[in-house]
């Protein structure tokens, strides 16, 4: 049995191997050994058998794309891959939530009618007005997050790998805009107060 010191030195070099030639049979051998480790962790955590088994994927993929990422000097690389695994984790209980907003749908539903008239289509503009100016009020990163996502039709994932950010940060940061979008545009009359 070897030591958690020697395994841990063992890891650090297969996940090095991994990253700098794509080495197959260490991902293997690091897969092997993770992979049934994590889902069992996630199903400590909660996760049913399956969602277990697709976030353990999806932690093993990021190990296998971004390996290079991985810093022996600041964690082992099971420390490393585990906090990817909790992240996950916390990816899969905020998505599962649908306390969502979606500001331009609740503008888009107030002017139903198949033929608007002109105080409906001005009564419009003025909501649009007032939505531009409630964007303008949110810090400029998390209004800069917004348009990527909405008005540029980026994912995620997309945002995060363009703004340079963890995907929980661009994650978290548009719920918080949308929070305060919403109590912005509450305030202007806009959608009903939370």
């Amino acid at each position: 049995m070897k030591s958690p010191a020697t395994l841990a030195a063992e890891h650090a070099a297969l996940a090095k191997a991994v990253a700098s030639a794509q080495d197959r049979d260490a991902f293997a051998q690091l897969f092997d050994f993770y992979a049934p480790r994590l889902k069992a962790s996630l199903i400590r955590m909660k996760l049913d058998a399956g969602l277990a088994e697709e976030v353990t994927q999806e932690v093993m993929l990021i190990l296998w794309r971004k390996a290079a990422l991985f810093d022996p000097q600041k964690a082992s690389l099971a420390t490393w891959l585990y906090r990817i695994a909790r992240n996950s984790r916390i990816d899969v209980a905020r998505r599962a939530r649908t306390d969502y907003f979606d500001p331009l749908e609740q503008i888009h539903d107030r002017a139903d009618e198949d033929q608007p008239g002109a105080d409906v289509t001005m009564d419009a503009g003025q909501r649009q007005d007032k939505l531009q100016a409630a964007l303008k009020s949110l810090p400029p990163d998390q209004n800069n997050l917004i348009r990527l996502a909405f008005f540029d039709g980026l994912s995620h994932s997309e945002i995060a790998e363009q703004a340079g950010m963890p995907l929980g940060t661009v994650k978290s940061r548009i719920r918080l805009a949308f929070s305060r979008l919403r109590r912005a545009l509450a305030e202007m009359g806009i959608v009903d107060a939370i």
